[in-house]
């Protein structure tokens, strides 16, 4: 039986070893974009229970690795075993309901947590933030967000943070919601006019640049743009909250007046929905403050410390796929981000394929949808 020489072994390209922690929503997207750009990336979702996105995810083989089920990055335990071997570690975890302890257990000291395994591994931490991120703010989502990404830098001081806007996409939390909101309700309600700004951002395009940003390791070019940056990501357009509705509706084809409510009541309804059981209808009375600010993408970006979403998607395409056809044209930054009115109608209203849940096919690389929660 002929073999290889010794020699001949360091010619084989490595795997490069993804892990996921939390297993929801944009973890499906992440995961199989990653699965789809290199037959060499192999991805491990770790979460309190990933195994139904995991068995979701099970057709793609043995690039997905069994799931590792019971991980808290509250606590920390087990993080060093878990990210062995890692090369990349992407951390979704994020909650919108609860004490502030608890916000301050997960988001705060969980990222700290996470951060600090990252680094012993000496794996590449892409940390998901959120706009509005601020170790002042009076908001325990928002302060315990500015608080995690803060731990994050100084424990792993080449981590990159995505703090995305809203997130669309098959199976997402928002437009799927209310879309769900006005089979149920005469209308649907905004705070305060509607007036505040959003810059909603395709789960696809994310799974992409966190695809990039994972081959900072071995791709110095990506390393120099990425690494110990924050990166603001928003769609193409900015909506105000009342357009988002109205998206909602013309997609979900339903037709709902739009009913302006104070935010004092909504103060009040989240006085009493946030102590009972999370449900279609829960709104609390954090997120109802969190309504009064603009969600959008920093303009301009503060040139040091932060990179230009479109600008990392843009500079780096997709790795090529072998194709009898010609390669795509190179997209310029204003091309990169995929608006909201190109994705809704596969996944509200009558138009939506297989139930919301769609497998994409765009720029030679397959891009994907699932259900799921965040964290």
């Amino acid at each position: 039986m002929s073999s290889l020489p010794p020699s001949s072994f360091s010619a084989i390209p490595a795997k490069n070893k993804t892990v996921i922690i939390g297993a929801g929503f944009l973890a499906s997207y992440i995961a199989k974009t990653l699965v789809a750009s290199s037959s060499r990336n192999t991805v491990l979702l770790a979460s309190r229970n990933p195994e139904k996105l995991h068995s979701k995810l099970s057709h793609l083989g043995n690039q997905i690795l069994p799931a590792k089920a019971n991980v808290d990055i509250s606590k920390g335990e087990g993080l060093d075993e878990l990210l062995k071997g890692a090369s990349t570690v992407v951390n979704l975890v994020g909650i919108m309901h609860g004490s502030p302890a608890l916000f301050d257990s997960v988001q705060w000291k969980g990222a700290q947590n996470v951060a600090q395994a990252s680094e012993k591994a000496g794996a590449k931490l892409i940390h998901i933030s959120a706009i509005g991120a601020d170790p002042t703010s009076p908001i325990d989502y928002w302060r315990t967000k500015g608080l995690g990404e803060q731990a994050v830098l100084e424990f792993s001081p080449k981590a990159t943070i995505i703090r995305p806007s809203l997130v669309f996409g098959p199976g997402d939390g928002f437009f799927t919601r209310f879309a769900n909101l006005a089979k149920y309700l005469p209308f649907l309600p905004v705070f305060g006019g509607g007036t505040s700004l959003f810059q909603p951002v395709y789960a696809g395009d994310l799974a992409k640049a966190i695809e990039i940003i994972s081959r900072s390791s071995s791709d110095p070019e990506v390393a120099a743009m990425v690494d110990g940056k924050i990166c603001e990501a928003g769609g193409p357009t900015v909506y105000t909250y009342k357009e988002l509705m109205q998206l909602t509706l013309k997609y979900a084809e339903k037709s709902r007046p739009i009913l302006s409510l104070p935010y004092q009541v909504g103060l009040l309804q989240g006085l009493v929905l946030e102590r009972l059981p999370e449900n279609l209808f829960t709104v609390t009375r954090s997120q109802v403050n969190q309504l009064r600010s603009n969600n959008i993408v920093a303009d301009p970006l503060p040139s040091t410390t932060h990179v230009s979403f479109a600008k990392v998607l843009a500079a780096f395409p997709p790795p090529a796929v072998p194709s009898s056809a010609p390669p795509p044209k190179a997209k310029t930054e204003a091309e990169v981000l995929t608006p909201a009115e190109e994705i809704l109608p596969e996944y509200l209203g009558s138009g939506a394929e297989d139930g919301g849940v769609l497998e994409r096919v765009k720029g030679g690389k397959r891009m994907h949808g699932g259900k799921g929660f965040q964290g």
